[in-house]
């Protein structure tokens, strides 16, 4: 029996809304305050153009502000030392960093990867839940038919059929990729596109200009300092 009617109307027709394991009736009753944190986040959020057009680093913009919301709001970054104990011996069992984290509730953004970082995150959440160091996973990605929008402003080489969209999450998650562990998915639909405008788009590109050089800056005095330290 699927739990997907305790997602709010208003954010269904935002996001395309997958649950594995009855996910949104996990969130609702065990973990109300963080459930609530990410309908707030979701419901607060706008696909920019000038963020879309600028793309981004090691960590697109568009998933930084995902981010930023849920960390103003108590959500940390985390990591876990896992390991399993057989016959008195004791074995890693490695994991990687959660990006959102708050009470048993881990929030996953794949805004424009290769798609093996599906896999890395259903395979994540399954260790942890099995672990019990999390309730349930949440997986934020983009629709592919944000991709008719892409082509239109010149962006569309750079979000390829191989990369994170809904139609490659889901048949990992139907597949199994997240075990046990209670997954719901939001793939941003094109209804939330904005067209900021050529002043927000020249703002960006002066402020990610100035973060650059003054990134130059720090690395230039480390350098410097380095250099001081041998001499």
């Amino acid at each position: 029996m699927s739990t997907l009617h305790l997602v709010p109307p208003d954010l269904q027709e935002r996001y395309h809304v997958k649950e594995w394991r009855n996910a949104a009736g996990v969130l609702s009753t065990a973990c109300p305050t963080e459930w609530q944190d990410v309908q707030d986040v979701l419901r607060g959020f706008r696909l920019l153009k000038s963020e879309v057009t600028v793309g981004g680093g090691n960590r697109s913009l568009v998933s930084q502000r995902v981010d930023e919301a849920l960390y103003a709001k108590g959500w940390e970054e985390k990591g876990f030392a896992t390991s399993i104990m057989v016959d008195q011996t004791e074995f890693t069992s490695p994991t990687h960093a959660v990006d959102c984290f708050k009470n048993g509730v881990a929030v996953e953004m794949e805004w424009n990867n290769k798609d093996p970082f599906f896999d890395r995150d259903l395979n994540n959440f399954r260790l942890l839940f099995d672990l019990r160091a999390i309730q349930v996973g949440i997986i934020i990605t983009r629709s592919w038919e944000l991709q008719r929008i892409f082509k239109q402003i010149g962006k569309g080489s750079s979000y390829g059929k191989a990369t994170t969209h809904h139609e490659r999450l889901w048949t990992k998650v139907e597949g199994g990729g997240g075990g046990g562990c209670p997954v719901l998915t939001f793939a941003l639909r094109p209804a939330l596109f904005v067209d900021d405008g050529p002043e927000a788009l020249a703002a960006l590109k002066a402020r990610m200009a100035a973060e650059k050089e003054k990134g130059a800056k720090r690395r230039s005095r480390s350098a410097s300092d380095d250099d001081d330290e041998e001499g």
